[in-house]
């Protein structure tokens, strides 16, 4: 493991901090801008972060915010990973169902009955 006080490359980082699979799709996301170092977004792979950055991450389907505390010596396991970052992401607030027919998301397609539900509170308005 490195010394706490250097420096490492953002993909580097994030395949150790298994914040993604492979440490070419660490950089594709640090190049897409997908990736802010203290509120700044990034455009490099080789971008230097040190402990006290705070990452604002765009994944697929949701935004981690990771506080940078150690950089990373290997990848290791989930355990290990989870030493490198102070996890600052706010928790999603569960978006309670009206009756308007709002869904989760990820919930899938509605049920028949939801959708008859739906349909009725459509033709009300």
């Amino acid at each position: 493991m490195t010394a706490p006080s250097e420096r490492q490359r953002i993909d580097k980082w994030l395949f150790f901090a298994r914040v993604v699979k492979s440490r070419s799709l660490a950089a594709k996301l640090a190049v897409a801008g997908k990736v802010r170092v203290n509120r700044v977004k990034i455009d490099q792979a080789a971008y230097q972060v040190k402990p006290g950055d705070v990452l604002t991450i765009t994944l697929e389907r949701r935004i981690v915010v990771y506080k940078v505390v150690l950089p990373g010596g290997r990848r290791g396991p989930a355990e290990e990973a989870r030493t490198l970052y102070e996890d600052l992401t706010p928790p999603v607030e569960a978006v309670a169902r009206s009756a308007g027919g709002e869904r989760e998301a990820g919930a899938g397609r509605p049920t028949k009955r939801e959708r008859r539900q739906m349909e009725r509170f459509r033709n009300e308005n």
